[in-house]
């Protein structure tokens, strides 16, 4: 297998997990992955957030863990790359408000690339206008915005995850396990043991 090189798109209060999970385990299969966030460069660090479930009407929020990035943003050139991967959390929130990241997902899309997306990730793929008509999982508080970009809210259980074309998506962290397998067979990664 040939390492895939992947785009990592996260920001200031991204879900911890789903920042480091997947940036980890997609360099343990030996892929390649830049991780970026607008307005900072490689070194930069950006603050995660811990969102856990536990009994209230929503997540619950803690400060996550310092996060460092190995790119720069201004210099992703998404011909340069396989995949995007978006991390969940608060950060697509803001990060849908730039013009350059929703172009850099359209560009993704267009060309049919794998584009992995969790959790509050959907808000980013709704902003640009790439889900219409595609089955998409996201954070419930999510579903709203999946529906209005024409997409159709997939409401599957926490550790589930689903595909639709080159689109991989989950609710939330704990798909971890099931949103990174059907990612990996998009890239066409194989794993023997």
């Amino acid at each position: 297998m040939a390492a895939k090189k992947i785009l990592f798109l996260t920001g200031d209060f991204a879900e911890d997990y789903e920042t480091m999970v997947p940036f980890q385990a997609l360099q343990a299969v030996g892929h390649v992955v830049d991780a970026v966030c607008p307005n900072k460069k490689a070194g930069d660090k950006i603050k995660t957030a811990i969102h856990d479930f536990e009994g209230d009407q929503t997540y619950t929020e803690k400060p996550g863990h310092q996060f460092t990035l190995n790119a720069t943003f201004e210099d992703a050139d998404p011909r340069q790359y396989d995949a995007l991967a978006i991390a969940g959390g608060r950060a697509p929130e803001y990060l849908r408000l730039n013009h350059k990241v929703i172009e850099l997902v359209r560009q993704f899309a267009e060309a049919g690339k794998p584009i992995a997306a969790i959790c509050h990730a959907a808000q980013l793929l709704a902003a640009a206008d790439v889900i219409r008509g595609k089955r998409i999982s996201a954070y419930p508080a999510c579903a709203p915005e999946v529906k209005l970009a024409g997409g159709e809210y997939a409401d599957i259980p926490v550790d589930a995850a689903i595909t639709d074309a080159n689109f991989v998506t989950a609710p939330a962290w704990p798909a971890h396990p099931e949103w990174l397998r059907q990612f990996l067979v998009l890239l066409g990664t194989r794993i023997e043991l």
